[in-house]
């Protein structure tokens, strides 16, 4: 037993894979920024000691995560991937296991709840107007405590143009489709009543009057049915 614990695992990854790999450590080790121009194919592939169409199947790799595009006179360069982008293509409700789609769910019900600071850090007397408009088009509180998706959109989409995180925001596009799948694909409980419900109006009186304490209870409050289809 102790002579098999002393052998060491097999690489078992792929040759584009390693150099994949080594020319992300590149990237770290030289500090390179946005705009920096990378070494040429044939430079990597004298470095590297592998072929052409190695390096280019990596380069390629790279391509596709955003991480450098090719640019006419100067080569690779370094570019800021569009994360959102390149997440979008993957956040598809009918190719995510049941796992990961209750999860997705579990992350929105923790950044809404998360956001409270930022909101009150922000917020204007223009966005309490905004958000008044937009409650007035929409029930005080639905039967099941749960608005549906294109009112959950328009609310929480502003709460989270008001938090000012654009990337937060983006997010919460991919997020909440999702969310109203799971919520009625069968994969949670049923809707449960609650005694007490927090609705949007009363979201918005806390933002405009309260404190960052309160709103985080009532935002969790909101979400309670939610929370119990969970557990």
């Amino acid at each position: 037993m102790e002579l098999l614990e002393s052998i060491k695992l097999v690489d078992t990854s792929s040759l584009v894979d390693r150099v994949e790999a080594n020319l992300v450590q590149l990237l770290q080790v030289k500090k390179l920024k946005i705009g920096d121009s990378i070494p040429t194919e044939m430079e990597l592939c004298t470095s590297l000691g592998v072929s052409r169409t190695v390096v280019r199947e990596a380069l390629l790799r790279l391509r596709m995560m955003g991480l450098i595009e090719s640019k006419k006179k100067r080569g690779m360069i370094i570019t800021s991937p569009d994360l959102f982008g390149i997440l979008r293509k993957s956040m598809n409700p009918h190719i995510l296991d049941e796992e990961t789609l209750k999860e997705i769910f579990e992350i929105r019900l923790v950044l809404e709840i998360g956001m409270a600071d930022f909101l009150f850090n922000r917020i204007t007397a223009d966005d309490i107007k905004d958000l008044k408009e937009i409650i007035e088009k929409q029930p005080e509180a639905p039967k099941d405590y749960i608005f549906e998706i294109e009112h959950e959109i328009t609310f929480h989409g502003k709460l989270y143009e008001i938090a000012g995180n654009k990337t937060l925001k983006n997010f919460q596009k991919m997020l909440l489709p999702i969310f109203d799948y799971v919520h009625n694909s069968g994969l949670l409980k049923e809707s449960v009543s609650i005694s007490k419900f927090v609705s949007h109006k009363g979201l918005v009186d806390i933002l405009e009057n309260g404190s960052p304490e309160l709103f985080r209870n009532a935002m969790r409050n909101h979400l309670e049915t939610h929370f119990q289809r969970l557990f």
